[in-house]
């Protein structure tokens, strides 16, 4: 039976490495389940694939869509689906790297069929947002979806947002359209986390932020600042940078505010995972190499 291996995990914690170890040994692909590493332009913060790697493994979703463009996990699903069924005609196994969390969700277990947002809505919910901020968006949740509104985080305007945009566009409820059933897929299904000790892994966050920067992010972010309203660039690493382009922070201070929110989100990723009956968790720790982790996962087919 075709099989595929996800290789997930906290930030930081090498899933590329050892992705790109294990696709090499098998003679495979890799697909990219990371929510912004499919937006080209901003290969520095989204620490994409650089070209020896993708010269070495092919990859998908790495680099492929303009900032501006829609995507979502229900479209990442569909793609990924249609680019298995090709890639599973070439090979017997198949490897996706990735932490976006409702990306590898959508791929392994299907999501809701949601409808997609026209530019009209979404324009117009996002001058919603940008006028009231999250308080008058919750406001207006409660008046469209009360259940989901009792339950989303009142903090995370992303969300409350979209779910905004779920019910304006389909004229339901998001909790009606949220059926959380799991579709079978016709593959086998390996799933990794690859996680460290809490030390390890912040150290290897605040490790990869400076190295960021010493590649030449600010750059990057100087490019994208008069695009900073686009979703693709609603994300830690710009959000913290585009204050130092506005002049609120000093660099420094904005390194420190990323290296923070990195591990913050890195907290959030275990935290998901951990609720997942079907994952295996790995410490990378014990193995000297990713070659090594590369190895042992092989063995296990």
């Amino acid at each position: 039976m075709k099989t595929l291996i996800v290789l997930t995990g906290p930030t930081g914690v090498g899933k590329s490495a050892v992705a790109l170890e294990l696709a090499s040994r098998l003679g495979t692909e890799i697909i990219s389940a990371d929510s912004r590493q499919v937006y080209a332009g901003i290969p520095i913060i989204t620490v994409a694939p650089g070209p020896e790697d993708l010269a070495r493994v092919p990859h998908h979703f790495v680099g492929t869509l303009p900032v501006d463009a829609y995507f979502s996990a229900a479209e990442f699903e569909r793609q990924a689906l249609e680019v298995l069924e090709e890639l599973f005609e070439k090979h017997d196994v198949v490897v996706v790297c990735g932490g976006s969390m409702l990306y590898v969700d959508a791929l392994c277990h299907g999501i809701d069929e949601l409808p997609t947002i026209s530019p009209e809505v979404r324009a117009r919910v996002a001058e919603m947002t940008q006028r009231e901020g999250a308080e008058g968006m919750l406001r207006h949740l409660r008046e469209l979806d009360p259940d989901y509104a009792e339950k989303v985080d009142p903090a995370n305007l992303k969300r409350i947002s979209h779910a905004v945009e779920i019910c304006l566009q389909s004229g339901q409820t998001y909790t009606s359209l949220r059926t959380g059933s799991k579709r079978e897929r016709p593959f086998r299904i390996q799933k990794y986390c690859l996680t460290a000790p809490r030390e390890v892994l912040f150290d290897r966050i605040n490790s990869r932020v400076l190295r960021m920067i010493e590649a030449g992010a600010m750059d990057e972010v100087r490019q994208m600042y008069p695009l900073r309203h686009l979703n693709a660039l609603n994300t830690v690493g710009f959000k913290e940078l585009f204050e130092v382009v506005a002049g609120r922070w000093e660099l420094d201070f904005a390194v420190a505010r990323l290296q923070k929110n990195t591990r913050v989100y890195a907290k959030k990723q275990l935290t998901w995972y951990a609720r997942d009956p079907q994952i295996e968790l790995i410490d990378t720790t014990d193995f000297a190499a990713p070659a090594d982790l590369a190895e042992y996962l092989q063995s296990r087919l």
